[in-house]
C-alpha cells in the first residue's frame, strides 16, 4: 500500500482527498493534519466521513514533520505559501510531494511573488517541480519527485486550447487569431471553506457577480500553460473573467476565439473528438450538445462541447468540471497514480451525482 500524508485536511479539498483516498485500492492514509483541530476525529468535523475513516487530525509539529517523511506521499491542502516551507526536507528524504496550492505551478518566480506577494521559499525545488496536468503532461509526471497540482480555471482553460494550440503548431500556422476570450464561472466552494462575507448564503445566494475583473492570479498560470506546455508557436493575448454562481460546486468555462480562414477549413468537433480518444476523463461531447455543470457533480471527468460558427468566423469551446475534484483533489489523486506507475483512473471511476 502508498502510505499517504494530508497536509491541511480541513477545508474543501482536503475534504474530498480524504474520500477519494480513503475508497483507493492502493493508498492507506496514515496522517492528517490541521493546525486548529488537532486531536479530533476527522468524521467529527465531517459526519459524511462516518464509517468510511477515523483518523485523527494531528498538528504539524516536529513529531509530525518526521512522521511525514516516512510517507511515500504527501499532498498539501493548504493555503499558498504552506507547501514551499516543507517540500525539500520530504523530497530529500524520497518523499513524493503533490501541492494543491499554488507554490509550484508557477515556474517564474517575478510573476509568483508578484500574484501571491511572497517570496518563493525554494526556487531551486521550483525549477524540479512538474505542473500536473495528465492529459499534457504525462510522461513527466511519471519521474516527478515534486508536483504543482493546477489551478481549477486553467485546467479548464489549458484543457480547452490544447487540441487548437497542438494544431496550429502542426501546420506551422495561425488557425485562430491572437486575442482569446475565457469567460468563467465557479460555485463558492471555490473559495475554500472560510466565513467572508461575500460567501455568506445571503449574499451569494440569488445573486451572480464578476470578480477580479482587473486581474486574477490564474490568468499567468493560463498564459505559461498555454506558452511553455502547450509550446504555442504563436503569441496569443488572453482575456480571463472569473465569476461567482450561486451554486456549491461545478465550473463552467466559456472560451471564445475568431478563425482564419486557415483555422476555418478544419472541423473541429472532428479535431476534438480525435485529441482526446484515448482520454479517461475527458469527454467530447457530440456535436449540438452541451455540458452542465451537474454532469460532472463530485466526479473527476471533464466534458467539452464545440461550436464552430464559420459564418461568423467563430469558435466557441465550452467546458465544464467538478472545481474540486477534476478541478483540485480527484486531479491530485489522478497525478499520483501516474507518478507511481499506477492505472490512470485507479480510485476515481465512479460516475457523476445527480441530481
Amino acid at each position: 500500500m502508498i502510505s499517504a500524508a494530508i497536509v491541511g485536511g480541513t477545508g474543501y479539498t482536503g475534504i474530498e482527498l480524504i474520500r477519494l483516498l480513503s475508497a483507493h485500492p492502493k493508498v492507506s492514509i496514515d496522517l492528517l493534519t490541521s493546525r486548529s483541530e488537532a486531536g479530533t476525529r476527522a468524521d467529527e468535523i465531517y459526519p459524511s466521513l462516518r464509517g468510511i475513516s477515523d483518523i485523527v487530525f494531528s498538528d504539524l509539529g516536529d513529531d509530525t514533520l518526521e512522521t511525514l517523511r516516512k510517507c511515500d506521499v504527501v499532498f498539501f491542502a493548504t493555503p499558498h505559501g504552506v507547501a514551499m516551507k516543507q517540500a525539500e526536507a520530504l523530497t530529500q528524504a524520497g518523499v513524493k510531494v503533490v501541492d494543491l496550492a499554488a507554490d509550484f505551478r508557477l515556474q517564474s518566480l517575478t510573476d509568483f511573488e508578484h500574484w501571491y506577494q511572497q517570496s518563493h521559499a525554494c526556487p531551486e525545488l521550483l525549477k524540479e517541480a512538474v505542473y500536473g496536468l495528465p492529459e499534457v503532461n504525462r510522461d513527466k509526471l511519471a519521474d516527478a519527485l515534486i508536483v504543482g497540482n493546477p489551478g481549477c480555471y486553467p485546467t479548464t482553460a489549458i484543457l480547452g486550447l490544447k487540441p487548437i494550440i497542438e494544431a496550429q503548431n502542426k501546420q506551422a500556422e495561425r488557425l485562430v487569431e491572437p486575442r482569446i476570450v475565457i469567460d468563467a464561472k465557479s460555485g463558492v466552494s471555490g473559495a475554500g471553506r472560510q466565513a467572508k462575507l461575500a460567501l455568506n448564503y445571503a449574499e451569494s445566494t440569488d445573486n451572480f457577480k464578476a470578480y477580479s475583473v482587473e486581474g486574477h492570479r490564474h490568468l499567468p498560470e493560463i498564459e505559461q500553460g498555454v506558452s511553455q506546455l502547450l509550446d504555442s508557436q504563436f503569441t496569443h493575448r488572453i482575456r480571463f473573467l472569473p465569476h461567482l454562481v450561486p451554486m456549491i460546486r461545478g465550473m463552467l468555462s466559456s472560451l471564445h476565439m475568431e478563425l482564419t480562414d486557415a483555422g476555418a477549413a478544419i472541423d473541429w468537433q472532428q479535431a476534438f473528438e480525435n485529441a482526446y480518444a484515448s482520454e479517461a476523463f475527458v469527454d467530447v461531447m457530440p456535436q449540438g450538445v452541451y455540458p452542465d455543470t451537474r454532469s460532472v457533480r463530485a466526479s473527476n471527468r471533464l466534458r467539452i462541447a464545440v461550436h464552430q460558427n464559420n459564418d461568423r468566423a467563430e469558435l466557441t469551446i465550452i467546458v465544464v468540471q467538478d472545481n474540486l475534484v477534476k478541478g483540485a483533489a480527484g486531479q491530485a489523486v489522478q497525478n499520483m497514480n501516474v507518478m507511481f506507475g499506477l492505472d490512470e483512473s485507479l480510485g476515481l471511476s465512479f460516475a457523476p451525482i445527480v441530481p
